[in-house]
């Protein structure tokens, strides 16, 4: 029978996702991977190397899954508190995406290199773009900086996976302050951020 690299390497990132979510990079142990994997550690270095490769892997595919599912288009930008809604729903199916991004800002953030940080400037150069078209056609406001409100909506959209603790606090789950209050809540701030 022949060995199945893809479906390998797909079980080994599965895993490796879910253990760096859970303990970040330092935490993440190889031999955990491999056993949620049900794969033999030495797999790991043979397809990714290091463990560092590894989560640099799983954050280039975590990253492209949400791109895809969401892409900020032209389109999209025009109708910005949409888009941040959707955003919201993407983050709220995968909770792990949020913690995998503060794992890397708390253990590999400051001034070293971050997995493919070149084409991730530019994916989010190419989202700025688009707000910035969407503030020309007079879509949304062009009173800030495009970048600045790239930053706001991502803010807005990962803020209720980022701290659930506070969003606990704040605003508990109940019959009435649900995922669906919280995402209108959500597209609201939006609208008032990009309204024209």
């Amino acid at each position: 029978m022949a060995w199945d690299t893809e479906k390998t390497k797909r079980l080994l990132q599965d895993a490796a996702v879910a253990e760096f979510a859970e303990h970040g990079f330092g935490g993440a142990r190889v031999d955990r991977i491999a056993k949620a994997a049900g794969v033999n550690k030495e797999r790991i270095y043979q397809y990714f190397g290091n463990k560092e490769q590894l989560f640099a892997t799983v954050l280039d595919c975590e990253l492209a899954k949400l791109a895809r599912a969401v892409p900020l288009t032209p389109e999209a930008a025009a109708d910005l508190p949409e888009h941040v809604g959707r955003v919201y729903d993407y983050h709220v199916a995968h909770p792990h995406f949020a913690r995998l991004l503060h794992w890397e800002a708390l253990e590999l953030g400051g001034d070293r290199a971050l997995p493919a940080e070149q084409e991730r400037t530019a994916h989010y150069a190419n989202k700025a773009a688009a707000i910035a078209g969407a503030q020309k056609a007079g879509a949304v406001d062009g009173a800030l900086d495009a970048r600045v409100l790239m930053m706001a909506v991502v803010s807005l959209a990962q803020m209720w996976n980022a701290l659930p603790q506070v969003a606990r606090m704040l605003m508990p789950v109940t019959g009435q302050d649900g995922p669906e209050t919280r995402r209108a809540a959500v597209v609201a701030l939006a609208a008032k951020i990009a309204a024209p």
